[in-house]
């Protein structure tokens, strides 16, 4: 399919305030990094610098006609201790995203994204008492604050992740290993999201606030093994269908349970999809096929799941789609042209209202446990330096965003060619 259209669906790029913008913070994931977390060493006080590079930055997404840019807000910098709010660093965002409005940029704002300042790590986290409440407290300033700039909002980010990598893995802070503290934690966000996404609306009535959860596609390894089977019912179940019904109507599925206050309804003016690979699953363990496309990760690189995601959550959810992820980890740009054209290809032969497309991500940046290793930038990131290169993969998402679609000489520049690498044997390969 060297051309398609993508009208009707707009195109944008996404980041996250921990992965981009540096600093010397007291987050739960600069203590995780302080730590050891990172196996390279790193930490998100690197990053990409953004906080002080905007202007650079912006300047970029402006070269490259970027209309739509999903960003985040750092809870740790603007509320650094309990309910005291830095002025300055308010007034820091409301510069940024009044530039990106000015630029002709919408921003979509997220408000939190596996982020927590550390004061709050200290009060239990999600599982503290006054959790929920804290976090209704930063959403009212920050909508009051910069409703004026944004009317586009997601509360919270992966929750599903989240939980499941903090709580369940013990990957991410707080390296917890706890299947009760995982549906907890889970619990907690989905009531969070609901409250939140109660509190914008009264705040700003003409609002769209809507999910971003991570999904994919869970397939069993052997389809004719029962516990193959069994084992990606129920990783589907718990990882992504409980959560997402749970946030999006106040209908708690078990293993979760409803909170007293939360009553049944819609809770979403948008479903966002984050979607990024296919896992294939023996048992409750997460795996990847073999002789599959894959990414530098190791990830499965699985188009036709986009569109599987993205039809059983419209089935059950009806309403606008954003794409609020998808990208992959290709650090020499070998493969990132194709990997999109490919994607967009699903979103473009769906009937589904996908309206927006949001590629992760725009500069590499601080891929959380992976450090500074991954890189999933449309804008290639020197971290000693902090040099930006706009990558081969950025001009040709570029010349999808100006016409509206991929045309056949930009199929034929960019993405003829390219191959996905593949986790075949060696012995397997072609050569």
């Amino acid at each position: 399919m060297p051309g398609f259209s993508l009208a009707g669906c707009a195109l944008g790029v996404a980041s996250a305030a921990t992965q981009i913008e540096g600093g010397e913070l007291d987050t739960n994931w600069h203590r995780w990094a302080a730590s050891g977390g990172a196996p390279d060493g790193s930490s998100p006080a690197r990053a990409a610098d953004h906080w002080n590079r905007v202007g650079i930055d912006n300047a970029l997404l402006a070269e490259l006609g970027v209309r739509h840019y999903r960003l985040g807000i750092e809870w740790a910098r603007v509320e650094p201790s309990p309910g005291q709010f830095d002025d300055a660093a308010i007034e820091h965002y409301r510069a940024e995203l009044a530039g990106l409005r000015e630029a002709g940029v919408r921003p979509l704002v997220t408000l939190h994204h596996f982020n927590l300042p550390g004061w709050l790590v200290d009060a239990g986290g999600w599982l503290g008492t006054d959790a929920t409440d804290s976090f209704l407290r930063f959403v009212r300033r920050m909508v009051t604050a910069l409703g004026d700039e944004v009317d586009e909002w997601i509360p919270i980010n992966e929750p599903n992740v989240y939980a499941t990598y903090g709580y369940l893995f013990g990957l991410w802070p707080p390296g917890d290993r706890s299947y009760r503290r995982t549906i907890a934690v889970l619990q907690t966000l989905a009531a969070a999201h609901i409250a939140a996404f109660q509190l914008i609306h009264e705040l700003q009535p003409g609002a769209r606030v809507g999910t971003a959860i991570h999904l994919r596609v869970f397939a069993p390894a052997d389809r004719r093994n029962p516990i193959h089977q069994l084992g990606a019912k129920a990783s589907d179940h718990l990882f992504q269908r409980a959560p997402l019904r749970a946030m999006s109507t106040g209908r708690f599925p078990l293993p979760l349970r409803r909170p007293s206050w939360v009553r049944p309804g819609r809770y979403y003016d948008f479903q966002g999809i984050n979607y990024y690979t296919r896992s294939t699953v023996r048992g409750l363990a997460d795996g990847v096929a073999e002789n599959v496309d894959v990414n530098d990760l190791g990830w499965e690189i699985h188009p036709e799941g986009l569109a599987e995601v993205s039809g059983w959550v419209h089935a059950a959810y009806p309403g606008p789609i954003y794409i609020t992820e998808n990208g992959t980890a290709d650090a020499a740009d070998a493969f990132r042209a194709r990997f999109l054209h490919d994607h967009l290809a699903v979103v473009a032969a769906s009937e589904l209202p996908i309206e927006r497309y949001y590629h992760w991500c725009f500069t590499d940046n601080w891929e959380w446990a992976e450090g500074e290793v991954p890189r999933f930038g449309l804008v290639e990131l020197d971290y000693e330096t902090q040099e930006r290169s706009v990558r081969e993969s950025a001009r040709f998402y570029a010349d999808v965003i100006a016409n509206s679609g991929v045309t056949a000489d930009a199929y034929a520049h960019w993405v003829t060619g390219q191959e996905y690498p593949t986790n075949a044997p060696s012995e397997d390969r072609p050569t």
